[in-house]
């Protein structure tokens, strides 16, 4: 929080749908357990999921996921979070809120899909969907630019550290990344993306793909970052089917493969004594990475 305020609670919660919206007080709120860095995350009954900011970089997301979502939900092929409310500052909370409607299923880090072929088509799909959607008006992504400028130095040291303890062999990596600069960079029309496809972002049902929640980081720019499930999810076998349905260019799938290198080796390094979940889907990610550079 930049300034002090009320803890990020039940209790909390309670409060802010008692004063806002009096038809939904007195239905039971828990908490929902997540690694997410943006939001806190509560049920509302059994029909509803209240979600509340709760870091300074992640203000303006409410907002911009009240706008977006409703007009972003018809055209996508898999469930999305759709809002039913817009919570505003009060009990001593000060930022914008949202009420969603609840989607069943469970994220699917904890509970990995058993159906990887079907997931890899599914969410090719999704992003194939979400890119011809009209984007002439959508905001920029914080992910939507080159890796380059997400990383913003922290690479190099990261892969000295992580080689330092014996868990990346810093040549490879380093050729790896100098290649990723080599590239060159989307020269397209901005198109939309969600940005932050990872396994706790997505749910699961009966072991297959259900719904993609957490559009804190959509936005517009270039669909490279939507690519990385290819190495943070699926297999070998698995990844073409999801670069066919996906419908991505060369180049594009070359700077996703950048963006999964860059993404895992930073946030490794950042979350590796902090929160063992992004820290273990972004050793995945850079493993799987690295074990395609080296082939190259």
């Amino acid at each position: 929080m930049t300034s002090p305020g009320p803890a990020i609670d039940t209790a909390l919660v309670e409060r802010l749908i008692a004063a806002q919206f009096p038809d939904w007080a007195g239905l039971p709120v828990r908490e929902v357990d997540s690694a997410g860095t943006d939001n806190a995350m509560f049920r509302l009954g059994d029909e509803l999921a209240v979600r509340l900011p709760k870091a300074a970089w992640s203000e303006g997301q409410a907002e911009k996921e009240q706008r977006w979502l409703p007009h972003l939900a018809p055209h996508l092929p898999l469930p999305v979070p759709v809002p039913v409310g817009r919570g505003v500052p009060g009990e001593g909370y000060g930022r914008v809120w949202s009420v969603f409607a609840w989607l069943d299923g469970d994220d699917t880090y904890d509970a990995p899909l058993t159906d990887l072929a079907h997931t890899a088509v599914e969410l090719g799909r999704f992003g194939a969907a979400l890119r011809v959607v009209d984007a002439g008006d959508g905001p920029a992504s914080s992910r939507g630019g080159p890796v380059t400028g997400w990383e913003d130095g922290h690479l190099p040291g990261a892969v000295r550290d992580l080689a330092a303890d014996g868990l990346v062999d810093a040549e490879l990596a380093t050729a790896a990344w100098e290649s990723v600069l080599r590239l060159p960079q989307w020269d397209g029309a901005p198109v939309w993306v969600h940005g932050d496809l990872l396994p706790g972002n997505l749910l699961g049902r009966d072991g297959r793909l259900s719904a993609v929640i957490d559009f804190g980081a959509l936005g517009t720019g270039d669909p490279a970052c939507d690519t990385m499930p290819a190495w943070t999810m699926f297999t070998a076998d698995t990844r073409p089917l999801f670069r066919e349905a996906a419908r991505v260019d060369d180049m594009t799938w070359e700077r996703g493969r950048g963006w999964a290198l860059a993404w895992g080796l930073v946030t490794e390094h950042y979350y590796r004594d902090t929160n063992r979940v992004l820290a273990a889907v972004a050793r995945r990610a850079r493993t799987e990475a690295l074990a395609e550079y080296a082939k190259l």
